[in-house]
């Protein structure tokens, strides 16, 4: 492994601490991946918890989901959901990262088949848009991956249904950061819900927030569903 690569292992083995210490996986749950300059990918392991994750157990892997490099410590073999990360990264030229996990609340919304499509919370339009429910499929099999690519041109964070959370970024922060607003934005929403209902902005502020997320650099122009 490059220092490159170790400088990356140890980003993503640094998101993997933070969603297990935010409750947002649980025993072996998640994986995350990146892609390297070179068009191959670190990989998390399967079967392996997110709190004890260290460099020396990332995989190394090419496009055709096999193994380029194996974990530096034996045993390690990488995730089954690789193949939904592969897509990602095929029908998104630009993402360099993505992030799968269950967080409690919007893994609820998915368990619920509510999608998180309400324009209530400035920050939930800039950074996340529409969050839609792509159609359930067993984990760990080619189906997740055929499911979630109709919504990958047009979102960056996706609602699995009765399953979890995928998110994507430019790098692993940005992969990550949405994730953490995702869970915020559905803690909010269940409590706007449960106090007599959501409030959309209205349509004057909604574009006004639209127009804000576009300054920020690399953004997916077709994320939002007033667009």
């Amino acid at each position: 492994m490059t220092e490159l690569e170790y400088q990356q292992a140890q980003a993503i083995c640094d998101v993997a601490h933070k969603l297990w210490q935010l409750g947002f996986v649980a025993a072996n749950d998640g994986n995350i991946s990146v892609r390297l300059p070179d068009g191959n990918f670190l990989v998390t392991p399967t079967g392996t918890s997110k709190a004890s994750l260290t460099p020396e157990m990332i995989v190394k892997m090419n496009a055709n989901n096999e193994v380029v490099e194996p974990a530096a410590l034996p045993g390690y073999k990488p995730t089954s959901e690789f193949k939904v990360h592969l897509r990602c990264y095929e029908a998104r030229p630009e993402v360099n990262a993505v992030v799968h996990a269950h967080p409690p609340t919007a893994t609820g919304f998915a368990i619920a088949h509510i999608p998180l499509d309400d324009y209530t919370m400035p920050e939930a339009i800039i950074f996340l848009g529409c969050v839609p429910i792509a159609p359930y499929d067993t984990p760990g099999s080619q189906g997740v991956a055929d499911k979630i690519l109709p919504y990958l041109e047009n979102h960056d964070s996706i609602l699995m249904e009765n399953h979890g959370a995928l998110t994507v970024g430019i790098d692993i922060t940005q992969a990550y950061y949405r994730m953490e607003t995702l869970e915020h934005f559905a803690k909010v929403s269940l409590v706007a819900r449960q106090l007599g209902g959501a409030q959309d902005l209205p349509m004057d502020k909604i574009e006004e927030c639209c127009e804000i997320g576009k300054s920020f650099p690399i953004r997916h122009p077709g994320y939002r569903k007033y667009h």
